[in-house]
């Protein structure tokens, strides 16, 4: 009898069946997946932290590149950077997102990165106050728009590509790894700021030493191109491209017949939209901001500050991965209406909470890291589970840093603005709000867990 591992003519060698080489195959393409998972989480995490040091180190920057004679104005006026960085964030979204569902996730992966780096660099080397006066803080301008142009582009394509290399069974699970590698580069760049603050005094940290961190990410960011160079490219991307291409209409130049309505995308991408003003508000002030609120508006000494929130990110980096494995088995909507609600309900008791004690601080940013865990576990699988894949990235791309770029970019300035004049309870009401409302809109969403991407309408 002929058996399945060869076939035999008679006056010829045992042919070999060729069926089982697939299996290497396959196992080849496993590795090369993982790989791409982990290049495109090293360079979020790269990416986190030149955008995260930033704000760490705001304080350092107002006294090195504005008129440090009026120090409450020079940090309202670098936090308004801050904010202003966050607009060119949508039209970043918006050109790299275009781009991504044109000529595919990998190539914007590795132009947001040189981007990115780049900015860093310029910033680490920006001319002082006191040698180049305002025009010190153009350059910081120019910098930090390029960043945020980088970074809109950077998360948009992140998102699209880590949902669609994932197993459908494991989507959040392995797309939760964008937001460790998040939660990885906020705390390096925090880090920085109580290694450098404990180590170097406040001359030297104002003179040179908030610029190291910049420089270091700069360096860094080689690396991550080298990484880059050698990710996959989306198999659900490029399954889609051959289907439109192979779509008679498309040559025509008429849109196929199952092509979204203007309608749907408008309602899905403000959907998207209303989802992310409820996740980057909170998150930007526990993670970026924080520290910053302790030391200038509780008196908290910098190195105590930066070494609480250290251990408050640790939490939040240990409980992103178990919040993406509990969404593949219990889905995205209990987690992310469990984060609106107990954000809005944890708010003002958690900001009342701290003061110059250290331990103030890591309390209360802790509860609110465990909590905002729920998003990051979720959030890069539940929003691309939304969009068919033509259309992803360019509808994340627009959507996701528009709210990003008014929410969470301001957060920093308003927090600082209001409870600079008591009045805290405002910003405080205001978190409440947008909390409750992203929340509303979530509720009506259907449940999306371990979908085909090939099958969202």
């Amino acid at each position: 009898m002929t058996t399945n591992a060869e076939l035999k003519l008679p006056g010829t060698v045992p042919v070999p069946n060729m069926a089982p080489a697939a299996a290497p195959a396959h196992a080849l393409k496993d590795i090369l997946r993982a790989r791409s998972m982990i290049a495109t989480g090293v360079g979020n995490t790269l990416e986190w932290f030149d955008w995260t040091i930033y704000a760490v180190f705001a304080p350092y920057i107002a006294k090195a590149l504005f008129n440090p004679a009026d120090a409450a104005s020079a940090l309202l006026s670098t936090l308004a950077i801050f904010a202003v960085g966050f607009v060119f964030r949508p039209l970043g979204g918006l050109v790299f997102g275009s781009l991504a569902d044109r000529i595919g996730r990998k190539g914007v992966l590795l132009s947001t990165m040189l981007l990115m780096s780049a900015a860093s660099l310029l910033i680490g080397l920006a001319p002082t106050y006191a040698s180049l006066g305002g025009w010190a803080s153009l350059v910081l301008v120019i910098a930090r728009l390029v960043q945020g142009f980088a970074h809109g582009g950077e998360s948009t394509a992140s998102y699209a590509y880590l949902a669609e290399i994932a197993p459908p069974a494991k989507r959040a699970t392995w797309s939760s790894s964008m937001f460790f590698c998040v939660g990885i580069g906020v705390l390096m760049a925090t880090l920085f700021g109580s290694l450098l603050t404990r180590n170097l005094d406040a001359s030297a940290m104002s003179a040179w030493g908030w610029r190291v961190p910049f420089l270091v990410g700069a360096a860094l960011s080689l690396v991550v191109l080298y990484l880059r160079r050698h990710m996959m490219e989306s198999d659900v991307y490029q399954e889609e491209q051959a289907t439109h291409r192979s779509t008679p209409s498309e040559a025509t130049g008429h849109a196929p017949a199952d092509e979204w309505s203007r309608r749907k995308i408008v309602k899905r991408g403000l959907g998207i939209f209303f989802y992310q003003a409820g996740t980057t508000l909170p998150y930007y002030i526990w993670t970026s901001f924080v520290a910053v609120f302790a030391i200038t508006q509780r008196g908290m000494s910098p190195g105590s500050a930066f070494t609480a929130s250290v251990g408050a990110q640790l939490i939040n980096i240990a409980l992103v991965p178990v919040a993406g494995w509990l969404s593949d088995r219990i889905g995205r909507k209990p987690l992310t209406l469990f984060y609106y609600l107990a954000t809005a309900a944890l708010t003002v008791p958690m900001m009342h909470q701290i003061n110059s004690d250290p331990w103030s601080l890591f309390t209360a940013q802790a509860v609110m890291l465990a909590i905002s865990a729920c998003i990051g576990g979720t959030q890069p699988a539940i929003i691309a589970e939304r969009v068919p894949t033509r259309y992803r990235a360019r509808i994340m791309g627009t959507a996701m840093p528009l709210a990003v770029a008014l929410f969470g970019g301001t957060a920093p300035y308003l927090t600082s603005w209001f409870y600079g004049h008591q009045l805290g309870w405002v910003f405080n009401t205001y978190v409440i709000v947008v909390c409750l409302v992203s929340a509303a809109v979530v509720s009506t969403w259907k449940e999306t867990k371990g979908i085909e991407l090939s099958k969202i309408d």
